[in-house]
């Protein structure tokens, strides 16, 4: 940008009738650039074209269908109370939400930047008093003041479409990080539904460890009662000792993992470890998987997942800037003026003459800069800008084949797990009746205690396995909702920010009225778009 600070003091309003031919000229002139400027330099966006696949690998079967779900609030398909509360806590209190929010709101402010970069970009009110005391050989004999008042403005004409294509990047960022947001929903939707679960399945193998603690007491009473009656040896007793002790010694461990388990819950809510306790004190049992689970098409998958539609608005961004490292090849056109009073002089310096009619100075004027001698670095900017849109690219074709493996391997984990839930129901229902049916026997004397240590240890086994796989069950369903990229739907009116946060942010800082709508898309479009004051 030229430099337009001119000193007005020297510059004296002209007389005569046609002193505002040269102003009318340039006016004309810099009219005729703002109408004839060409389309912004750069490539215009394309989207990459991604081959989605047709149908899932993974055939329909009796809990998985294609048809289009609804997955807004898919949380709700478990009919807990407790989980919908917490997901709601989460959503209004998590601080990791909130930050992605206010990088809506920051996103939001540097559109506002590229707004006002289209408008003059330089303006300034300027004054000053200088008291001069010249040689004596200039022929000056006194001393005297010079006083100035007045404002100068410049402004590059947006000829190359620089400007415009820095708004399209700053729009398509912000955007972008709208769907940051999102993301950062869904991601926070699934880690709470699958933290809760994780804590009611650790809660169900505390309960299955008591109680098997409490079954394996009764069969060391048993054998320990033999042996002091000598009708067995002490071996049977040490052997249902030991095993009892080691039941007993997985109790604090599965107390320690839930604590933790709900210490994260509460992080997750944005609230100090235990808060949750309470809330999980009210029911009981592993989320119920429904019968049915809906998954769409994957092209429906793709259109839904927030990081897709993030992956593909920074590329966006990313290639309007090669239109602004391009605009820097050509020349800029620039209107330069200032307006003002000056007064002062020798033999006349009072600062009453500043308001004279004859104070009036102006300058007006045009210019052209042209980096004609750049040694190959604006070129190279432009190389290093068209890079960056290449990576862009890859990293949009990487998202999308990124989503469709995770919703793949989220369906196979699901069916799998519903499959060897199945099995081990019925495993564990054949383990207690091997129990009972070897305790019996054990007391009237028809076998060893070995087959009671087998039986009894094979029940918690089973009883473990069977939790756990409940859980990856559970588990599988949230990771295959999550990669459907459901979740963030619902969200009307831009990102939830906590009020109390804005009211601390506007008293801190004067946000005006974009406090209020920066976290909405401007409705306004075109060439030149209202500021943000």
């Amino acid at each position: 940008m030229p430099n337009v600070s001119n000193d007005m003091k020297n510059i004296q309003q002209p007389s005569g009738g046609k002193d505002g031919a040269p102003a009318l000229t340039l006016l004309i002139l810099v009219l005729g650039l703002l109408l004839s400027a060409c389309a912004p330099v750069g490539p215009d966006f394309v989207k990459p074209e991604i081959d989605a696949a047709a149908q899932w690998s993974e055939p329909e079967t009796q809990n998985l269908s294609i048809a289009s779900p609804d997955l807004a609030r898919w949380w709700e398909v478990f009919n807990d109370p407790v989980l919908n509360e917490l997901v709601e806590i989460a959503r209004r209190n998590n601080n990791t939400l909130e930050i992605a929010g206010l990088r809506v709101l920051e996103a939001r402010a540097q559109l506002g930047i590229a707004v006002g970069s289209q408008y003059p970009q330089s303006q300034l009110a300027v004054g000053d008093a200088t008291y001069l005391s010249p040689p004596e050989n200039s022929g000056v004999t006194s001393n005297y003041w010079q006083y100035g008042l007045g404002l100068t403005a410049a402004w590059e004409i947006d000829f190359w479409g620089k400007f415009r294509r820095g708004i399209e990047s700053a729009d398509a960022a912000f955007m972008a990080s709208m769907a940051a947001y999102n993301q950062a929903q869904v991601i926070l939707t699934a880690l709470v539904v699958d933290t809760y679960a994780i804590s009611r399945i650790l809660e169900e193998q505390l309960w299955y460890a008591r109680e098997n603690v409490a079954l394996q007491q009764q069969s060391y009473n048993i054998a320990e009662a033999l042996f002091r009656n000598g009708e067995t040896s002490e071996l049977d007793m040490q052997q249902a000792y030991t095993l009892l002790l080691s039941t007993k010694a997985t109790i604090p461990n599965l107390k320690i993992q839930l604590k933790q388990t709900r210490n994260v819950l509460s992080t997750l809510l944005g609230q100090v470890p235990g808060t949750v306790n309470t809330m999980l004190a009210d029911t009981k049992g592993i989320p119920i998987i429904p019968t049915d689970v809906s998954i769409g098409l994957p092209a429906d998958m793709l259109r839904r997942r927030p990081d897709v539609r993030q992956a593909e608005l920074l590329a966006m961004s990313q290639n309007a800037r090669i239109g602004v490292a391009r605009a820097d090849l050509f020349p800029r056109f620039s209107l330069a003026g200032s307006i003002g009073l000056a007064s002062g002089g020798p033999g006349n310096s009072s600062f009453g003459n500043l308001f004279g009619a004859d104070a009036l100075a102006y300058s007006i004027g045009g210019s052209v800069a042209w980096p004609v001698l750049n040694y190959g670095r604006i070129k190279n900017s432009v190389r290093v800008q068209d890079a960056r849109l290449q990576q862009a690219l890859v990293n949009y074709r990487e998202t999308v084949l990124q989503a469709a493996r995770e919703t793949e391997n989220a369906m196979a984990a699901f069916i799998g797990s519903l499959e060897q839930t199945t099995l081990l129901a019925d495993t564990v229902a054949s383990a207690k009746r091997s129990n009972e049916l070897s305790t019996v026997r054990y007391r009237e004397g028809f076998s060893d205690y070995l087959r009671v240590l087998d039986s009894q240890r094979s029940l918690f086994t089973q009883q473990q396995r069977y939790i756990t796989i409940q859980g990856n069950t559970v588990s599988s369903l949230v990771a295959l909702y999550k990669s459907l990229g459901g979740g963030w739907e619902g969200q009307a009116g831009g990102p939830y920010l906590d009020p109390k946060t804005l009211e601390t942010m506007q008293k801190r800082t004067d946000w005006g009225n974009l406090i209020k709508t920066g976290l909405e898309e401007p409705e306004q479009k075109g060439v030149f778009r209202r500021v943000d004051w």
